[in-house]
């Protein structure tokens, strides 16, 4: 195993993590700021109201794209035990 090998697969992972969070963050960041903005012009300061759309949206993400999330994963899991034996020698 090479420090290049090494480097690749720190690589990939953190590009899985950052394409299987990215829809969670994306969701999240827009109803947080929707929420933000009807409270601003509310005059409505309770820290509490964002947490059950921001909740919802998270399971209605993790609905519409776990399927392609969970794929990713595998897929990426199978990678690395392909890569096994070349790795060993």
């Amino acid at each position: 195993m090479t420090d290049t090998s090494v480097i690749e697969i720190g690589l990939q992972a953190l590009l899985l993590a950052g394409k299987l969070a990215g829809p969670f963050l994306l969701v999240v960041l827009a109803i947080g700021t929707l929420v933000g903005l009807a409270q601003s012009v509310t005059q409505l300061q309770e820290q509490t109201i964002t947490f059950v759309p921001k909740f919802l949206a998270s399971g209605m993400v993790l609905l519409v794209a776990g399927n392609w999330m969970l794929g990713q994963a595998i897929a990426f899991t199978h990678h690395l035990f392909d890569m096994i034996p070349s790795l060993l020698s």
